[in-house]
């Protein structure tokens, strides 16, 4: 079953028990599951097991290579931030994910390109942003 199928409690089944499918396994899903982690657990939570995970993922599908420590630090700050704006603004608190990507459409229209706001592009593309975080090096 691909990744954009499975219900939310699947999804989360999945990727701690690590049968996710790499090929169908997207951005978008990636976006899903750390909302849904989000959801669950505190910043520092999520931090912990999506990195982990995520490597492990990277690792087992033969492309430990493709694992990004800044860009994954990034995405769970970014999502999270906007989550909590959403619940201080007072509105459904991101009721459900689908809504939660109407009103943050650019994280899948821009991808990892949403993060050009805070970093400059040869820092993401640096060996050492990929090996650890490194803070963000452009205002906003």
């Amino acid at each position: 079953m691909t990744s954009s199928a499975m219900t939310d409690r699947q999804l989360l089944d999945a990727f701690g028990d690590g049968t996710i499918e790499p090929g169908s396994f997207h951005h978008r899903d990636h976006l899903r599951l750390t909302w849904l982690l989000l959801k669950e657990g505190s910043l520092l939570q999520v931090l912990d097991q999506l990195t982990s995970g995520l490597r492990e993922f990277a690792r087992a599908a033969g492309h430990a290579e493709h694992y990004h420590e800044t860009i994954t630090w990034a995405f769970v700050a970014l999502i999270h931030q906007r989550m909590q704006v959403e619940k201080t603004a007072d509105e459904e608190e991101s009721a459900d994910f689908p809504a939660f990507l109407r009103r943050n459409g650019d994280l899948v229209s821009e991808g990892v390109k949403v993060l050009e706001r805070y970093y400059r592009p040869e820092t993401l593309a640096a060996p050492l942003a990929r090996q650890t975080f490194v803070l963000p090096d452009r205002g906003t």
